[in-house]
This record gives C-alpha cells, structure tokens and sequence, in this order.
C-alpha cells in the first residue's frame, strides 16, 4: 500500500451536522485526526492509506478478511469459497441480509447480493463497462496485481454465489479480496444513478455495508459520517465519526493534547516521550509489514548500470539512519520482503557501510569522479519513513563522501507520485505496507516487469529471471515451495539493487487514555466499536 493524493472535488453533503472546523465532542461522537485528504471515495481509484480508511475501513466491507494472527483470508461478506483442483475457479458463498446505506439519492430495495460483486469487479475489468471510464480507466492496484489479465470471467451463480474463472492458478487471489480496492460496491446504485445521468455520484456519494454511512465532505478540513444502523456485524459503538484533516505532525498532537481529536496516527518518532508523559493520552504499537527504501530509477542514467547501484547501498550507513530517525520504531531493511512475512531470507547478505568499496565500484562503473543526480523525498510521514527530509539529508551527506553529489527535491504528495510514474526522477524515497499479508504484495506488486507500466515499481526495474521465480511462486499453493522461490528472488535482487533499502517500521498512533474499542491491524483502522468511555 502506498500512499497518494488526487484531485477530489468538493462534496458538500446535506447538513446533517454543522459544517464547522470539527472540535470536541460529547461521547456519541469520535474526531480522528487524518493525515491527508482523500483521493476518492471509491477505493477502486485510490491507492492511499488515507484514503483507504476514510472510504473502504469506514463505508464498506469485502469478501474476505485477514487474521490478525496469521494474516490469511477470513469470512467478511463471503462466508466461505472453494478452489477447484486445478486453482483456475474460485467460487464464493455470500453472506444473506447484508444492507446497504441509503443517501438522499437512492434507497436500496434489496440486500447486497451476487450482483453486486460482479458489478464491482467488471467496473474495473471490462473497459466497455459504462462506470469504467468514470475512473478514467485507472484501477491501479487492480492492474499492478495483473487481475485484468488473471480474471477471465465472473459470474454470478445465484444471488448467494459467485464464481471467477482465472487464466492461470494465483495462490494469493483469495488474499486479495481483502484489500481495499476490492471494496464491494451497490450495482443497484449504480444502474440507478445511470440511469438519472449522474453516475459520478457513485464515487462521490458513496454508499456501502460498512459501519459507517458517508453525510459531508469539506475539501483539505473534515469528513463526516453516522453510524450504520443495520450494520450486519454488530451494533457500532458510537454514532458520529468526524476526520479532522490535519497534515502535520505537531498540529495533531496539539488538537490530541487539547482532545480536539481522539485519535491521531502516524506520530513521529520525537513525539513519543511527550505522549507517553501525558496520563491523559496513550500510546500504542504494532509490528508492520512493510519496508521503506530509496528506489533507483533503472531506466536512467547512471542507475542503469549495476555497479553505480551496488556502489550507492554500500555507501549508505543505513544503520546510523535508522537510529537517528526511526529510534526504537525500526530495524535496518535488506530485502524487499519484511522479516515477519512468508519467504523473507533471514540469510540474505546486506550492504554493509563500506565509502572505500563503494569508491571502487563507482572507478569500475567509470564514474571515479562521482556524478550528481536527485533524491526525491516524500512531503508526508509513514511509519516505514517518519523524517523524509531527514533521512534525505544522511543519504545526501553519506553519498558526498564518495563523490555523488544529490540534490533533494520534493513535491506535493499527488505530484510526486505522478512524477515518479512517469519516471522523471533519478532516485526517490518510497515505502509499501502490506494490503493482504502475501509476499506477491511486495515480490510482485514492486518489482515485476508489468509494475514498471503500473507505475508501483519506483525503480523501473525488469530482471526476467526474477519474474520467473515471482510468477511461478504464485501458481503454487504449497507455501514452502514458495518460500524458496521468494528467497531465490532475493538473491537476483541483491545483486542487482535496484533499491536501497532503508527500513522495516513499527506502526504507531495516538489515543487519549478514555477511548476503547478502537483496533489497528492488518486490515486497517476499524472504528466500529471504538468509543469514549
């Protein structure tokens, strides 16, 4: 998962609730503190974590969810499915009575049903689907995962089945559904709002089975929403949720101080002693998987030489960065998979913080006199990279000492995004946290051929012998078969280094000490039973 922003029009919902900056509340309302606007509210069109939270955690549900234990598929809006022996259909049974919201545009007349999920994925897949341009024909993650090419047909069985057929076997399809993206959307909804010519508003006025039902939307300042009433997991806690957009770090502790907010995620590494010095605040970690590094743009000059990339990791004390800017909230990265996830080689070498070794490989690569190029570094924070800036200015400083000279730049969020799809930096600051706990999550999804296009592989990088050993890994079921296949993959990219890989972060938030029932976990922010008590 990364994390972007887009243009998102101004949604001025009716005025359910005042439409003033958001401030404290009684006990029937929760104010969480959001890092950045939304891209969307359909998360089909979004890839930001965000976004994800304010549109698919809080409006609606999918087929499966993951464990928090092990991280694989549980019962959400299908109560079970079946693979077939050959792993080209998976059929799923779907869970009777579920309800969607009703807007003041559409009431539903019937529950969610089949339809429903065909709908959702041919939106995406089938470009003659008349919602499918209204995405302007970018379903990233659906693409970056190749579902456009893996699902050759969805069809529905009956109301309370579906069933896909798949090119080939994916052993980590049924993870998949877990993800955002693959939030369920109303087809009713959306035949209705076609019909009325305003099929924008399925994306702009969303309506789901998720605990929450959308009410305003006040562009870069706050998101309002009421509890579902006929949420079909269990009663939601608390009726009102308001998302306080507030990009900095230090203006979301201050409204947490102040309890201007509730809840803030993402507090940096420097706040930690404050909060944990206040008896009226909390607050809690995770382990995370994910993993933050510098991505080298392979397809330019000089990072399409190997040797300038090898030459680049071992001038870099990754080490020092990490306790410098991460604290006690990472550990030092080697490898594109996280230590906790299936595959991940414990043995793989890293380069180790070597300026004389670095020095040589830049005279074999003929660049004994340095060059000068950029490092894009991201304008937000995550838990995989907590000081951009920061850790930007060490690489800077490291790399000098062997004759790079590095230029940071950095841009808005949505641009810099853009601008790295497109290819236009030398090298750039990026990081993933993991959508459906499976290691084509990053293996796949980061560094295949077919992610150059999708623009999720920041490097630019395309080895066939890695897309062999990623795409056959795949297609077996057997999870240590598997996992050799990923640690081959390791090793090809330690020797080509198209990243340098910087660190694995623990995920952290904020709470004030009276909020219960609030959860963070692989599937995201769940506020469902969140509450004050």
């Amino acid at each position: 998962m990364i994390f972007a922003r887009k243009n998102l029009p101004g949604l001025v919902a009716g005025a359910l609730l005042c439409s003033g900056t958001a401030q404290a509340a009684g006990n029937d309302t929760l104010i969480y503190c959001t890092v950045a606007s939304p891209e969307s509210f359909n998360p089909q069109l979004a890839t930001s974590g965000p976004t994800f939270i304010a549109s698919s955690q809080m409006l609606y549900n999918r087929l499966v969810t993951l464990r928090d234990s092990d991280k694989t598929p549980a019962p959400s809006l299908a109560t079970q499915w079946e693979v077939s022996p050959d792993g080209k259909t998976v059929t799923f049974t779907l869970r009777e009575g579920v309800k969607f919201n009703a807007n003041k545009f559409f009431t539903p007349t019937r529950d969610f049903n089949a339809d429903d999920v065909v709908f959702t994925v041919m939106r995406q897949l089938d470009a003659t689907n008349p919602y499918h341009k209204l995405g302007q024909g970018s379903y990233e993650y659906f693409q970056d995962l190749g579902l456009d090419k893996l699902i050759t047909k969805v069809e529905k069985v009956d109301d309370h089945h579906v069933r896909f057929h798949l090119s080939r076997p994916n052993a980590a399809f049924v993870a998949d559904q877990a993800m955002d993206f693959a939030s369920i959307l109303s087809a009713e909804y959306a035949d209705a709002m076609l019909k009325k010519g305003t099929p924008e508003n399925v994306d702009n006025w969303p309506i789901g089975t998720g605990p929450y039902a959308f009410q305003q939307y006040k562009v870069d300042s706050l998101i309002r929403y009421v509890a579902n009433p006929h949420y079909w997991q269990n009663p939601v806690a608390t009726k009102h949720v308001i998302f306080s957009i507030v990009p900095d770090p230090q203006t979301r502790l201050a409204k947490l101080k102040t309890n201007e907010c509730q809840i803030v995620p993402a507090p940096t590494p420097v706040q930690f002693a404050q909060i944990e010095s206040d008896k009226n605040l909390k607050l809690h970690s995770l382990d995370g998987l994910n993993v933050g590094y510098l991505a080298f743009n392979t397809q330019k000059k000089p990072f399409d030489n190997r040797l300038v990339r090898q030459a680049l990791n071992y001038a870099v004390d990754k080490k020092a960065i990490v306790s410098a800017v991460f604290m006690d909230s990472g550990t030092v990265a080697k490898s594109p998979l996280p230590p906790a996830m299936l595959g991940y080689d414990k043995d793989l070498p890293d380069y180790d913080y070597n300026p004389e070794k670095a020095k040589a490989l830049l005279k074999q690569a003929g660049f004994e006199k340095g060059f000068s190029t950029d490092i894009w570094s991201m304008p937000v924070q995550r838990p995989y990279n907590p000081n951009s800036r920061r850790i930007a200015e060490m690489i800077q400083s490291d790399w000098a000492k062997v004759g790079v000279q590095a230029k940071i730049v950095t841009y808005e969020w949505g641009e810099y995004l853009a601008g790295m799809r497109k290819g236009e930096h030398g090298s750039a600051l990026y990081g993933w946290i993991s959508d459906n706990g499976d290691p084509d999550n990053f293996a796949g999804t980061l560094l295949t051929c077919s992610a150059v296009d999708g623009g999720a592989n920041a490097a630019r990088w395309c080895d066939s012998r890695y897309d062999k050993l990623v795409t056959k890994a795949l297609e077996i079921s057997d999870p240590a078969q598997r996992a050799a296949l990923y640690r081959q993959a390791q090793a090809i990219f330690h020797q080509q280094a198209p990243w340098l890989p910087l660190a694995n972060g623990k995920i952290y938030y904020a709470t004030r000490s009276n909020l219960s029932g609030y959860r963070v976990d692989v599937n995201g922010s769940d506020f469902s039973q969140a509450k004050l008590n």
